[in-house]
Order: structure tokens, then sequence, then C-alpha cells
């Protein structure tokens, strides 16, 4: 982790249902009372990934829940939410999802310098033999660690 961030929230799934490519970073427009919600880790991204309309990169789909105190001020959990992003890198991960069929999906939601970020990725769907070897993969360095503590007593 870097110096001066806090991880809020991180999408633990991503990494399971998905092969990683590049990832990102990218600031977010947020209302006043999201950012205390953020601030609290009151965040789900279960189902959240990126869409790129009209030039702008948008957070779709994902839950932030209302802040207690906020009364009129919350917004709806489920909106959108727009993305900083340079136009270059815009137009690079549009490209990169319409050629070659890659999903941007959240990966990490994290304060850095007091502003909310977002680390975002480029990434493959994996098929269920390639989390099943995933898995086995992760099985097997466990047990060799296992067995490489055992043997250090």
């Amino acid at each position: 982790m870097a110096q001066g961030e806090k991880t809020l929230a991180v999408n633990r799934r991503a990494r399971h249902e998905y092969f990683i490519e590049e990832t990102y970073e990218a600031g977010m427009a947020l209302k006043g009372t999201e950012v205390k919600s953020v601030r609290m880790g009151k965040v789900n991204f279960k189902d959240g990934y990126i869409r790129i309309r009209d030039g702008e990169a948008f957070l779709v789909s994902s839950h932030i829940s209302p802040y207690e105190k906020g009364n009129i001020f919350n917004v709806d959990p489920e909106r959108d939410r727009r993305l900083l992003l340079h136009k270059k890198e815009i137009n690079r991960l549009n490209g990169l999802v319409q050629l070659q069929g890659v999903t941007l999906i959240p990966l990490r939601l994290y304060l850095k310098k007091g502003r909310v970020k977002l680390e975002l990725a480029v990434a493959k769907g994996k098929k269920l033999y390639d989390k099943r070897e995933s898995k086995a993969d992760a099985d097997a360095k466990r047990q060799v660690e296992r067995a490489f503590k055992e043997g250090d007593k």
C-alpha cells in the first residue's frame, strides 16, 4: 500500500471471476453525504462495472449506502457515478471494450491525500475451468507454505 492511502472497500470477487490485464486510477464525482458514507466503508461493488457513455466513464450498479444523518441531502444509493479520467484514457478504454470484448470492473475504493479514488481494471471473464485451476494453484501454494513453516519448527 502506498504512503497516505487508506483502503475503504475491496471487490474480492473481481480476481476470482476475471483475469486482470491492466489497472487504472480514477477520481470519483461524489456528493457530500456519499463521501461520508464511503469514508465509513459502506460501499458494495457486488455487481458494479464501468460503462463509457458520451465520452465519459461511469461507475454503474454499485451501492453506496445513504448516510444516516444526511436527511434531505442523501441521493439515490444506486445512481451512476462519474469517474474522473483523462480523455486519452477514456478513449483507450473505450477502444479496448469495443474491439477486444473486455470488461471494466472496479477493484477497490481508497483515500489518497484526502480524495476518494477508484482502482479500476480491464478484465476478461474466467471460464469455470479457469476458476478451478486458480483454486487448485492457490491450494497447492498454501500447502507448500504450510509444509515450509512446519519444517522450520
